[in-house]
């Protein structure tokens, strides 16, 4: 009875301790809008799919889209303004997030690329009516199977799958959170919470849904795999560190770490740990950067997907993944730097030559593409490997500038058809430039851009991050680059020719007429592909003021 009575008042005891014990998390709401805004405005998309009328969910989802975008962008500008670019740069959210100048910069550029892709996810004027009602690129009835009744059906009932928006919303939230994560659990959930909204808009493709489930399904798997091997890594780094911070992470690799926690003492300090560990994050960054030789996925999920959220991911995904690495290598690892230099060495260079030599072989346009992003992947490593403030400055400038070329092109990829929809084989391009000498032309703008040809966003960028890594020593990166880069000409100007050079074929595809959401798209890719090239330097300066990360 003793006992009992004893351990009741032990219970009453505990139960009176004052609440104050447990700390509360201590969150600058304020510093993290524009991943909130962007996250309500996701939560606000699906309770839309569920209560408003389906007529009018499409005009609610893109406006909602839209204006959320618009307001996290405006958000991130009034933080730069705010000073969170620099003398007020710290991490937030109890050490989760940083916000300072390289993150506000790249989430900045993400919410840009995002509206411009988005108009393209709205786009509905390509194809022909399907039973009097406009349709867009994307499946009647995504849980439907290709070919079945239920399809034909949706198809017929003029059903439209609009729950893409708040999937793309998700998706851009990860991204925005992904190159800010200051620890490696952060980081890794905002890595799925991008991918999975990736894997299922993949898979919904209106035209050909077998090979757009394909490519969701590949990615999907292959995805899984770069996951497992990132996560892996933050568990072997965390038996290294005793944490996932990454400031203590840092200080135990340059070996200032004051207290050590007495569990882990036995494996801290633990160079296989720490070296293995770091090999497996790197691997899960440079998938989704789709640097060699973790680009398998690329061309198949570039061709397979829907073109409007190929473009999406190309750009998008690329400045996450690339913000990511960088913040990892220049803030976690820098005391590494002899040991992960030479790794990146050989990935940067097995990277710019196998995409531009696989790019000459190609005869679809998506896959030329895929291959052409592959070589930029390598490019902007140049720029990673040259571990000084240029050599940040450089790759902001570069992700800036080849996100919206990336869209601009394939919203032109979506405008060329015929009667199976869009006409990606390059055979059916020869002679475009006197049936749509406009399209061409926008065309070509991109292909040079992506070529490196001055006047043109691609050289500046290229002429950034070469310049950047021939200052740290790296000449002899920068001199495949440029052979690279040679190599990568000519199958851009190939298609030139043959668009301008070659006799259009009398079955050959159309050029559809697009909405004003389109030509919008378009003509931002245009603009920024020019005024990056004739007039860089303020942009220049911008990405230079916005390359200190906060430590």
């Amino acid at each position: 009875m003793s006992t009992l009575t004893s351990a009741h008042s032990l219970w009453t005891l505990a139960a009176e301790a004052p609440a104050d014990r447990i700390p509360a998390p201590t969150i600058e709401y304020a510093q993290l809008a524009p991943t909130l805004i962007v996250v309500g405005a996701a939560v606000l998309g699906i309770l839309v799919e569920a209560f408003v009328p389906r007529k009018s969910r499409y005009y609610v989802q893109v406006f909602l889209t839209v204006a959320a975008l618009a307001s996290a962008f405006a958000a991130v500008v009034g933080l730069a303004a705010g000073g969170y670019g620099s003398g007020k740069a710290h991490i937030a959210a109890m050490g989760a997030i940083a916000v300072d100048g390289p993150a506000l910069f790249l989430q900045g550029t993400i919410l840009l690329a995002s509206v411009v892709a988005v108009f393209t996810f709205a786009e509905r004027r390509l194809d022909p009516a399907a039973h009097g009602k406009r349709v867009d690129s994307f499946a009647a009835q995504a849980a439907s199977v290709p070919g079945s009744d239920s399809e034909k059906a949706a198809v017929k009932a003029g059903f439209t799958t609009t729950e893409v928006f708040p999937l793309a919303l998700f998706a851009i939230a990860g991204m925005l959170i992904f190159p800010a994560a200051d620890d490696l659990l952060t980081l890794f959930i905002a890595l799925e919470v991008f991918s999975l909204p990736l894997y299922l808009l993949c898979a919904l493709a209106r035209r050909q849904r077998l090979m757009s489930q394909e490519a969701a399904v590949k990615y999907f798997l292959l995805g899984a795999f770069s996951s497992a091997f990132l996560l892996f890594g933050i568990a072997l780094i965390y038996g290294y560190a005793g944490s996932v911070s990454y400031a203590v992470i840092a200080d135990v690799v340059d070996g200032t770490v004051a207290n050590i926690d007495p569990a882990l003492a036995s494996t801290m300090g633990n160079d296989a740990l720490l070296l293995i560990g770091g090999a497996l994050i790197l691997m899960g960054l440079l998938f989704k950067v789709g640097a060699v030789p973790f680009h398998m996925w690329t061309p198949d999920v570039y061709q397979g997907a829907p073109t409007p959220v190929t473009g999406f991911m190309a750009a998008a995904t690329k400045v996450a993944a690339f913000g990511a690495l960088l913040r990892l290598l220049y803030v976690v690892l820098p005391g590494l730097r002899w040991d992960w230099r030479p790794v990146m060495w050989a990935v940067a260079i097995v990277t710019m030559l196998a995409g531009a030599v696989i790019a000459v072989t190609q005869t679809d346009v998506k896959r030329l593409l895929a291959y052409s992003s592959i070589a930029h992947a390598g490019f902007i490593l140049a720029g990673v490997i040259a571990t000084s403030a240029q050599g940040i400055q450089s790759v902001l400038f570069y992700l800036g500038a080849y996100s919206f070329v990336t869209i601009g092109a394939f919203a032109v990829v979506t405008l060329v058809r015929d009667a199976g929809g869009e006409a990606t084989h390059l055979s059916k391009w020869a002679g475009l430039g006197r049936r749509s000498p406009l399209t061409a032309a926008v065309f070509a703008v991109f292909l040079l851009a992506f070529a490196g040809i001055p006047l043109t966003s691609g050289f500046t960028g290229k002429f950034a991050v070469f310049k950047a890594a021939a200052e740290s020593g790296a000449g002899v990166l920068v001199v495949i680059g440029v052979i690279s880069s040679a190599i990568a000409a000519f199958f851009y100007i190939r298609v030139i020719v043959l668009m301008f050079f070659s006799e259009p074929k009398a079955d050959g595809p159309t050029v559809a007429v697009p909405s004003p959401l389109t030509m919008t798209t378009i003509a931002v890719g245009v603009a920024v592909t020019l005024v990056l090239g004739l007039a860089p330097q303020y942009f220049l300066d911008l990405a230079g003021q916005a390359s200190t990360f906060v430590r």
